[in-house]
């Protein structure tokens, strides 16, 4: 079974996903008046389903829209009990190792996804389990927050696929694993 775990997401120049107070309105820093999606359509557009934590499912939740996603979104967690009824059958519940849960998400069909959320997105690379990364640097120093990366067992090598700059301002990277 061919299957692909990728990340798509911003960071500050210091490597935050979320201020201090776990706040993303610096994403909204650089004007984008023509709505450029920054190649996120396409992405998405090539992923079967999104694994996320709890806190970037509530966060999304707290998003003042209807809900984003029109593909399954598996939540880790812990400490929900079950997902509130508002997001039945377009959110899921998971629990147990990465590896049992991706088995699990395997079985039902959903081989390539998208890994989202600051501790999420930490646990997988602990593990060794993403292929592709696409993080778009935003040109501002948080000076502290929710960091992008953690602590590691081993290095973990990427290639550059390609970087590119998005509204003068963004730099945008896509990062394939280096697997030897």
């Amino acid at each position: 079974m061919n299957t692909q775990n990728a990340v798509y997401i911003a960071q500050s120049l210091d490597g935050y996903i979320a201020d201090k107070n776990g706040g993303i309105a610096w994403l909204d820093s650089i004007a984008n008046p023509d709505g450029d999606d920054m190649g996120y359509y396409a992405f998405f557009n090539r992923i079967d389903a999104l694994v996320m934590g709890r806190v970037t499912f509530e966060t999304v939740c707290g998003f003042d829209c209807e809900w984003p996603y029109n593909k399954p979104v598996f939540v880790l967690s812990n400490t929900i009990a079950k997902i509130p009824e508002s997001h039945h059958q377009k959110a899921f519940l998971v629990k147990g190792t990465l590896t049992d849960i991706l088995s699990q998400i395997h079985q039902k069909g959903y081989t390539r996804l998208y890994i989202d959320g600051g501790k999420t997105i930490q646990q997988f690379l602990k593990e060794d389990l993403i292929d592709e990364m696409i993080i778009t640097t935003f040109p501002i120093l948080l000076g502290g927050g929710f960091p992008l990366f953690g602590d590691l067992p081993q290095p973990l090598s990427f290639d550059v696929q390609s970087s590119q700059i998005f509204l003068g301002n963004l730099i945008q990277t896509h990062f394939i694993r280096k697997k030897h």
